[in-house]
């Protein structure tokens, strides 16, 4: 089995209840299943619209990547995701963070997710999962990655149980 780790948030409708039933559907096929408490955090890249409910889960999986990405984009056509446009409102986002040390390149999936360096609504969450996780292209834990976050970066701005 593969250790997962995947980043979920929304800003349309009930975002906490969006999550929770993301969790949910994930289970099926991905056990041992942990969540971090939820954050709350800006909008990045097109920041006029709601903030976000965001949260990472760590779990275990046997399907390959490319399974687990179409999976992952199942469950969010399932909850209503409606495509508006990139950075845009969503009900509900999944982002494959990593899939064990794995790296993966293609057009429609890049492992691990290229952007969570640089964002803390993903690596604080990681942070209480994984402290310790060594990013397998950067050759850094997430413990450092929050570290080398400039403030001016960081867009949380509350947490939630």
């Amino acid at each position: 089995m593969n250790t997962i780790y995947l980043g979920l948030g929304a800003n349309v409708g009930d975002k906490k209840k969006h999550i929770q039933k993301a969790i949910e559907l994930l289970s099926p096929k991905i056990t041992h299943l942990k969540r971090a408490k939820l954050y709350e955090s800006r909008a990045v890249g097109f920041t006029d619209q709601d903030n976000f409910v965001n949260t990472v889960v760590e779990g275990k999986t046997l399907l390959t990547p490319q399974q687990l990405f179409k999976f992952v984009k199942n469950i969010e056509k399932e909850i209503g995701r409606i495509y508006r446009f990139r950075w845009g409102p969503r009900e509900i986002d999944i982002d494959i963070l990593f899939y064990g040390d794995q790296i993966v390149h293609k057009p429609d999936l890049e492992i691990p997710h290229p952007r969570l360096p640089e964002r803390d609504f993903v690596l604080v969450p990681l942070l209480a999962l994984a402290p310790d996780f060594v990013h397998p292209k950067l050759k850094k834990t997430i413990t450092q990655l929050l570290q080398e976050l400039p403030f001016e970066q960081r867009a949380i701005i509350d947490s939630y149980p």
